[in-house]
C-alpha cells in the first residue's frame, strides 16, 4: 500500500461505536444510501426516495401475486442504478481489506458499482426466495 493510499483510508462516522450498536450502524449504512441528516440536494432526495418507495411497492405487489418476475428485476435494476448515483453523491466510501475490518477509502464509480450491485443482487435473491417460499412467485 502506497503513502496516498494510506491517506485515502478513513473511518466512517459511526467508527467510535461499538456491540450491538456498531452493527445497527453497519446495517443502516448499507441499507440507506443518503447521509443522515444532509440537507444538500433536497430535490434529489426527494425524487429517489419517492423511486425507492415504487420499488418497495413493486415487491410488495409481487408478494400478492401481482406483479410478474420481470417487473420485479426490472424495478430492482433501476433502484440500484439510482442507488450508485445517490451512494456516489452521499457516501463515496466503501470498505477496505477484509469485510470484518473498519477501514474505509474513498470510493470509486466502479467500486460503488460492485458495491451496490453485489448487495443488492444478494437482498434481491433473499426476497425472492421469500417470496417463491410462500408462493408469490413462480419462476
Amino acid at each position: 500500500m502506497t503513502l496516498a493510499d494510506r491517506q485515502e483510508i478513513r473511518q466512517p462516522p459511526y467508527h467510535r461505536r461499538q456491540g450491538l450498536a456498531r452493527l445497527q450502524a453497519e446495517a443502516l449504512d448499507h441499507l440507506w444510501p443518503w447521509r443522515s441528516g444532509s440537507t444538500q440536494h433536497r430535490g434529489f432526495q426527494r425524487i429517489s426516495l419517492t423511486l425507492a418507495a415504487l420499488a418497495s411497492l413493486a415487491w410488495a405487489l409481487a408478494a400478492f401475486g401481482l406483479l410478474p418476475p420481470d417487473a420485479i428485476i426490472g424495478s430492482w435494476f433501476g433502484w440500484s442504478l439510482l442507488e450508485i448515483a445517490i451512494r456516489y453523491a452521499h457516501k463515496p466510501y466503501v470498505k477496505e481489506g477484509p469485510w470484518w475490518g473498519h477501514l474505509y477509502r474513498r470510493a470509486s464509480l466502479m467500486d460503488l458499482v460492485c458495491y451496490v450491485g453485489f448487495k443488492n443482487l444478494l437482498i434481491g435473491a433473499v426476497l425472492f426466495l421469500a417470496l417463491r417460499g410462500v408462493g408469490a412467485v413462480v419462476v
